[in-house]
């Protein structure tokens, strides 16, 4: 089997790992660095449970392979708060509005309101929506995830 050498930067810290060339990056951060918010939903790109963040951008982790993300910065939902264990203003939002039941696609949704944010910083109601087209919920009905995002929104930029 084929291995590769990658150096990659996950939640602020440096790794350095020998990769099958055909591993996926939901596998590496789940199986092989114990980071098991990033969820294993449709393994086809469909649910956006294993969003996470590659230099910014929301990524389908089940559809990046390991190799793909050398020398990059990735973040996954631990990376969000802080070392000292307090949440970002997203996590914190999902709490309270009520963005979340079982959780589940929770992380993806959330990385990718991360990513959108970071580009539309006072989204309506209507962007967020769109945003969130490719992260499937099966439990909240989408109002209480958009309302978390827009409080997040409002919360950081200081609304």
């Amino acid at each position: 089997m084929e291995r590769h050498s990658i150096d990659v930067t996950i939640n602020g810290d440096a790794y350095a790992a020998e990769v099958p060339a055909r591993r996926l990056l939901a596998d590496f951060l789940r199986d092989d660095l114990g980071l098991t918010g990033t969820k294993r939903g449709c393994e086809t790109g469909i649910c956006g449970a294993c969003t996470v963040n590659v230099d910014g951008k929301a990524v389908k982790s089940c559809l990046v392979l390991a190799i793909q993300v050398r020398n990059r910065e990735v973040i996954t939902i631990e990376g969000l708060g802080d070392r000292n264990g307090k949440l970002h203003p997203l996590q914190e939002a999902f709490v309270t509005h009520g963005g979340l039941q079982c959780g589940f696609c929770t992380p993806g949704i959330i990385m990718t309101a991360r990513a959108f944010l970071a580009r539309v910083p006072r989204p309506s109601a209507e962007e967020v929506r769109a945003a969130l087209a490719g992260n499937l919920c099966r439990c909240t009905g989408y109002v209480g995830i958009v309302e978390s995002i827009l409080a997040a929104a409002e919360k950081m930029n200081g609304i």
